[in-house]
Formats: C-alpha cells, structure tokens, sequence
C-alpha cells in the first residue's frame, strides 16, 4: 500500500494540485466573482433571508433540508482533520489561503448550484436528482464526460471520502479513550444502516435536526478558546498572514514557504468547503425551491460557515495551543487527535468528551451526506433498487475499511479522487457559465420589480432550450410550495440569447 502510495498516487496528485488546481480553482473563483459583481457580497444578507424563508416541500426535500444535508458534506473531518494537517504541512499560512478559497469559491458555489437545480430531473418516487453529472449530459450534450463524471463521483463519495471521515473518528475514539478500532467500526456501521437504508429523506431529516445544533456548539467552544487567548489573537493573525506571502520563510524562497502554504491550503480548502468539487450541486439540485438561484444563495452560505466560521474556529484553536504541542516544523500528534488535544490544553480534560462527541457527529453526518451525493449520481447511471442497496453496502463497508486504514494512504486517496473531480466540474461549470448568469439576470429583474423571484424557464432569457418540465409552470397557476400559496403571472416568452438580456 505504502509502494502504490508514494510511487503513483501522491506524485499524480501532487503534480495535478501543484500546477493544475491551486490556479484553476482559484482563477475560476474570481471569474465569477466578477463576471456576477461580488455576488456573494452583494446578496450575502439575502442568502439569510432565504434561508429564513425555506419551506416544507411536496416532493424533494426543502431548501433548509438541502443546506443542511451540504453542510453536513462540508463540515466534516476536514475542517477539524483536514484543517490541523494544513497547519502541521504548510504552516499556519495554509489557513489564509483557504480563505481565498472559500472567499471566491462562494461565488463558485452559486453557479454551479443553481445549474444544479437548473438542469434537475424528478425521479420515479417524486424526488429531484441534480448535480454535475446531469448538467455535463444535459448542458454539454455529453452523456459520456456525465458518465465519466458519475462512475468517478460514486466510487469516490461511497468510498475513499467516506474513509477519511470514519478514519478521524476511530483515531480520535482510540487515542482519546483507548476504544478498540473493532468497536468504533462496528458501533458506526450499525448507526448508519439504519438511516441510510431509510433513503434521501430521512438522511435530510437527521442532517437539519443534528448538524446546526453540533456545529453552534463547536463554534461557541472555539470562541471560548479565543476569549481565554484573546491578548494572542493578532499574533495569531500576523502568522497566518505572514506564512500565506511567506514573510517568515523568505529564505526558504517562493518553492519553501509560499509554495507550501498555498497548496496546502488550497486542497486542504477545497476538500472543507468543497466549492467547485461538483459534490453540492448533488444536494442542491435535490431541493424545492421557487428559483435556482435561491438554492445557490444557500449553499454559498453554506460555503461561508464551513470555512470562515469553523475552519478558522479550528485554527485559532491549535494556534492558542499550549506551547509544544503544534509545531509546523515537526509534530508527531495529526489530524483531529491534535486539535483534540489543543482543546484539552486550553480548556482542560474536561473538554475531550466533547470533542470527540464534535468529531464524532461531524463525521457521521458526512458520511450520510456523501452517501446522498453518491446516490444521485448512480441513479443517473441507471441504478435502481438492487444498485442503490448494494451502494449503501459499499458505503458501510468503506466505513469498516476506514475506521483500520493508515491516515496517509485514506487522504491520499481522496486528495487524488478530489482533483479529479474538481478540475473536471470547474471546466463545465465555465463552459456552462451563461446559463446560470441567465437565471441570476431573471433573478435580480424580478427581485428589482419587487416579486418573489419565480424561474420559468421560457421566460427567463436562457441561452437555449432548458428541456424537461420541472420549470415550466404555466401562467397564474398556484404554488402551494411558496409562501401565502402565491399567484405566478408570468406569461412564457420565447427564449433569448444571453448577449441580448440585460446585465446582472
């Protein structure tokens, strides 16, 4: 495993992060940023406000259910993981540039989430299927790159990420309260048959009743850390900004200090909040909502939380650490087990239930959330019943196979499947960029007009022919999913080229 590790995957996915991702990703970030004029600042306060107004659907699951269930994709193990292994690789540097990541991977986020539910199909049982594999076969006129794409998605989300997840919760479990591996396996496959062989819906249900009260809980313990260190605070601030420009590393040159720093913290950036992987557009596209871009708002939220909120929660947390436990030179404590411990160290061994109660939920709901993602993409290869309960025996056997790997190769793995991934997604969101600004100019016209925002797809000025049923509502018919059951009057018009619709 060691020989296939170090001989084949990690220099493939060293060479795809260094000199294909870190500037993809970031360059299609600020493509969107400014072909949408900040739109993650101009509507940041609305992305509250429709989260406020997010309802209970006919079919599907709602709009807050979908935040959830990606948020849930999102905080997992790599913002208290993944996050202490950017510190410990590329020092405390790292963490700025998975600010950059998420700052413009927040507009990112949008397009390819309203794509997401742009392109969506209503499956047999009622429910919405979306996500890129969909909007690369239906968008792209590419059944083969959306094959591509889904078969790759599968095996990674049922699979090597649900490894990592379930890998931080045996290591910590273990270390922390000498809890057998065999045990932590055996307890995590039997809470999650249960909801997973429950379907989508209930996966969503558990997600919006655990996910928000866990990571408020989260947030406040690393504020508190912060309060007991406050006078530590702008030194912790000048390190993570003098590591990112390597200020203190300038003898080291731009191949030392910068050069680690921002390619750990891209990858370790996008792996947290997951803004141009394709996974959220899985999730996004499974929602009722009156708009697409109303689910984009969303999940850019989403994007927000994950990495401003609890991302940096993580690294003030091994920051303010007791003198000697984190050292980005050398350290032998990795991953969750040294956030875990910097906790104990300013709080006191009070806090290690709790934490690992923390990692614990972060992860399972990771894995419930990833089994969601890998679903909808099977259900686009074709997969019905006998597949979709052969891909919940693959995903608790991934948990088994997780929970005793060695942490280097499980990282590696999804480090390599999540580039992949990434790059792909992001060249089809930028081929398919015209639709989703489309849908954004229809979006802000009516919100300019004074209406609840209302996508009809012959009447939105798309590029082309949106195919399918699900937005073509016809006029003045009731939307019993919208608040007050309102009235739409929109009659269709014919569909008009981008060029000829107004700026957003």
């Amino acid at each position: 495993m060691d020989f296939l590790r170090e001989q084949l995957i990690d220099p493939l996915s060293n060479v795809l992060n260094s000199h294909v991702l870190v500037y993809l990703l970031i360059a299609v970030g600020i493509y969107f940023t400014l072909r949408t004029r900040f739109i993650q600042i101009r509507y940041f306060g609305r992305m509250f406000r429709q989260l406020r107004r997010s309802h209970r659907p006919d079919g599907g699951i709602s709009s807050f259910q979908a935040f959830c269930v990606g948020l849930a994709s999102r905080v997992g193990t790599g913002n208290i993981a993944g996050v202490a292994i950017a510190l410990t690789v590329g020092g405390p540097g790292a963490i700025f540039w998975m600010w950059v990541v998420a700052a413009v991977g927040m507009a990112t986020a949008i397009i390819e989430a309203t794509l997401g539910q742009m392109f969506k199909v209503r499956a047999d049982d009622g429910a919405f299927r979306g996500g890129p594999a969909f909007y690369i076969q239906n968008g792209l006129r590419s059944r083969a790159g959306g094959v591509a794409y889904a078969v790759l998605l599968v095996i990674a989300f049922s699979t090597a990420f649900n490894m990592v997840e379930t890998n931080a919760v045996s290591g910590v479990l273990k270390s922390s309260h000498g809890i057998d591996i065999r045990w932590t396996t055996v307890v995590l496959a039997a809470l999650a048959a249960p909801v997973l062989f429950g379907g989508v819906r209930r996966v969503a249900a558990f997600a919006g009743k655990v996910l928000p009260t866990v990571a408020a809980a989260y947030t406040l313990l690393a504020l508190a850390i912060v309060a007991v260190n406050i006078t530590e605070l702008p030194g912790m601030i000048e390190e993570i900004i003098g590591g990112a420009f390597g200020i203190r590393q300038l003898a080291g040159g731009f191949a030392g200090g910068i050069a680690a720093a921002m390619c750990t913290g891209v990858k370790r950036g996008l792996f947290a909040c997951e803004a141009g992987l394709g996974s959220s557009p899985n999730i996004a596209g499974a929602a009722t909502v009156s708009h697409p871009v109303e689910q984009g708002l969303i999940q850019s939220l989403a994007v927000f939380i994950d990495t401003m909120v609890i991302c940096t929660a993580t690294a003030f947390i091994v920051l303010a650490s007791a003198p000697g436990l984190y050292n980005p030179a050398h350290t032998d404590v990795v991953g969750a087990t040294l956030t875990e411990q910097a906790i104990a160290a300013d709080l006191g061994s009070w806090s290690t239930p709790l934490i690992t109660s923390v990692v614990f939920f972060f992860a399972f709901s990771s894995v419930l959330s990833n089994y969601v993602i890998a679903e909808a993409n099977l259900f686009f290869l074709g997969g019905r019943r006998w597949a979709i309960n052969t891909l919940k025996l693959v995903t608790l056997g991934s948990i088994a196979f997780g929970a005793m790997s060695e942490l280097k190769l499980v990282w590696s793995l999804a480090d390599l499947t999540m580039t992949v991934m990434a790059i792909a997604n992001l060249v089809s969101i930028c081929l398919l960029g015209r639709w989703a600004f489309a849908a954004i100019r229809d979006y802000h016209d009516q919100i300019a007009r004074g209406r609840t925002p209302v996508f009809i797809a012959s009447a939105a000025g798309l590029p082309g022919v949106l195919h399918g049923d699900v937005w073509e509502i016809p006029v003045r018919r009731q939307v019993g999913a919208l608040p007050g059951a309102l009235l739409i009057d929109r009659a269709p018009v014919p569909s008009t080229t981008v060029s000829q619709a107004p700026a957003a």
